[in-house]
């Protein structure tokens, strides 16, 4: 939120008014900490871009598809492979994503 004030120069000079108008503004002393609950928002945006990919259409064209570790392209402990599974695992649990997408717009809807 953005607040413009608008007063004589010894208004702005006083460091009340300066500072509040920091902290209006949001550039005063306001700290923005990661915690839990955006580390948890965070993980499950990203199962959520996992299993709305397409096996077929996006990850066969790139080597990421399940076809490629079972045909032995990509070694099933590589680095690759491990991506390859969790995208695999991903796109298998969408119905437990669903709930838990639910739950935290329920929760932000609730709390703000």
């Amino acid at each position: 939120m953005w607040v413009r004030l608008v007063g004589t120069a010894e208004n702005l000079r006083s460091k009340q008014v300066a500072s509040s108008a920091l902290t209006v503004c949001g550039l005063g002393q306001q700290r923005v900490a990661m915690t839990l609950w955006t580390f948890c928002q965070s993980v499950l945006l990203t199962f959520n871009a996992f299993a709305i990919l397409n096996e077929q259409r996006f990850l066969d064209k790139y080597g990421l598809g399940q076809g490629a570790v079972n045909a032995g392209y990509v070694p099933s402990g590589s680095a690759r492979g491990q991506l390859i599974g969790v995208i695999t695992a991903t796109q298998y649990g969408r119905v437990p994503l669903v709930v838990l997408n639910v739950l935290v717009i329920f929760v932000k809807m609730v709390f703000g």
